[in-house]
């Protein structure tokens, strides 16, 4: 039977978003060519939805399509200043969350998230949301297992993805998911994206160094960073601002809250991207450069903190003339 999946357009959705799951799941098709999903678009009312961009769309559904869904997608909404400071979230969407049986698939892409957890769906699962909201979330509904650093989180009946593209990752993930890898790879061909993004992959987020200062440990920092590509241990860091390593560490964390080790591996690995993106040198010179020693050394850290080898993250980033 024919998966049928209906798109929640709320007011100030992102038209991009909004078509990501009617053109990922369109292309999905079984062996003989039929479909295998049906995907149509409703507002609460019936109406004109607004969009971020400027402009409105027209559609040709109410709330009313929500009840005969097999999966309900609510499309990237980003939650207003006021929303985001009170936990008040559309009431209309919350009451129609609420309402679907237990049997339908709900999925959000990227600040949805918020809706979801409004409407209590996420109590108790792992769920993810763009980056830069991602602490927000956890703060408004500390019920959910916030994870921040991944592209998208398969809850079983609830689906949460990260920003934009990741939405993408997401329906394709779906797709394998109902019918596996060969209608999912086909699937993705006729998009031309990647035919798989493992949902662990993290968000590419740059991380910025905390403000250097004259006093703390600023000018160590700072000290550091001109010597990324030699060894450094603790000691040589505490050394260097006339500490202890007990009261570095102490002062370290008050200030940028990760530990030194933490801090300086996160700094190597950002070193490596950029060498990745914008430079041929070979992988083993850039696992030189950025503090590594080794190639061996260089893949291990940026999979734990990237969940990707550094040929993969080049093929994704390189700058091109």
């Amino acid at each position: 039977m024919v998966h049928r999946v209906v798109v929640l357009a709320l007011d100030g959705v992102m038209p991009f978003d909004l078509g990501i799951p009617a053109r990922v799941l369109n292309e999905a098709y079984a062996p003989g060519g039929e479909p295998l999903y049906t995907v149509v678009t409703c507002s609460l009312d019936g109406g004109p939805v607004r969009t971020n961009a400027g402009f409105s769309i027209q559609v040709p559904y109410g709330r009313e399509a929500l009840a005969g869904a097999d999966t309900v997608v609510v499309a990237t909404q980003e939650p207003s200043a006021a929303a985001l400071a009170t936990g008040e979230f559309d009431a209309g969407a919350i009451a129609a969350l609420r309402s679907l049986p237990e049997a339908t698939r709900v999925v959000s892409t990227c600040t949805s998230a918020f809706i979801l957890a409004a409407a209590g769906l996420l109590d108790g699962h792992a769920a993810t949301t763009h980056w830069s909201l991602s602490d927000r979330l956890a703060e408004l509904f500390p019920a959910v297992e916030v994870r921040p650093d991944v592209l998208f989180v398969d809850a079983g009946r609830i689906l949460t993805s990260a920003g934009a593209a990741a939405g993408i990752d997401l329906f394709v993930h779906i797709v394998r998911t109902d019918h596996g890898a060969t209608i999912a790879n086909d699937a993705a061909r006729r998009c031309v994206v990647a035919p798989w993004r493992d949902g662990g992959q993290a968000q590419f987020i740059a991380h910025p160094t905390p403000p250097d200062s004259s006093v703390g440990t600023g000018p160590t920092r700072a000290w550091a960073l001109t010597r990324l590509d030699r060894p450094l241990t603790l000691a040589d860091l505490a050394g260097h601002a006339t500490m202890t390593k007990r009261t570095f560490s102490r002062r370290f964390v008050a200030e940028v809250g990760v530990t030194p080790l933490q801090w300086l591996i996160a700094q190597r690995v950002d070193r490596a991207r950029t060498l990745l993106e914008t430079s041929d040198l070979p992988v083993e010179r850039i696992a030189t450069e950025s503090g590594f020693g080794s190639a061996t050394l260089l893949r291990q850290h940026m999979h734990a903190v990237l969940g990707v080898t550094p040929q993969h993250y080049r093929r994704t980033f390189q700058i091109r003339p």
